[in-house]
């Protein structure tokens, strides 16, 4: 996966945007509910001529993840518990990239309060309580 895929997989969700706040070489991927503040759920330099990605991750399968896969582990400058970083340079297939991405979506949306849920058509009721 490109830079330029990496972010078009990154903006596919309802109520995302890329935004700076790290610098200008720090893309950072936020969703926001209409009237709500605005949650990270990926970082990434995509002009690093080695790209990764750092994803919010349950912690179990964080675990499992960076076992199984040495393209996966702690997240840089990040919560270790909750955040892996990942090599997108090619070892790991595209389909399980975006599935680590969505996942990091929904990890974050889940944690909004029910009413921004709904706002964004959010409907993974196993992911998230009624809040």
């Amino acid at each position: 996966m490109d830079a330029e895929q990496l972010r078009v997989a990154c903006l596919a969700f309802p109520g995302t945007f890329e935004d700076f706040p790290f610098g200008p070489e720090a893309s950072v991927f936020k969703v926001r509910a209409p009237g709500g503040s605005a949650k990270m759920f990926a970082l990434s330099d995509l002009g690093s001529p080695v790209l990764s990605i750092s994803l919010k991750c349950e912690p179990d399968l964080a675990e499992q993840l960076r076992a199984a896969h040495p393209e996966i582990t702690g997240a840089w400058h990040m919560n270790k518990t909750h955040w892996n970083g990942v090599d997108c340079t090619g070892s790991l297939p595209d389909d399980m990239l975006r599935d680590m991405i969505e996942d990091s979506y929904d990890l974050v949306v889940a944690a909004l309060p029910k009413k921004d849920r709904e706002s964004l058509g959010w409907s993974r009721l196993a992911q998230g309580s009624d809040a």
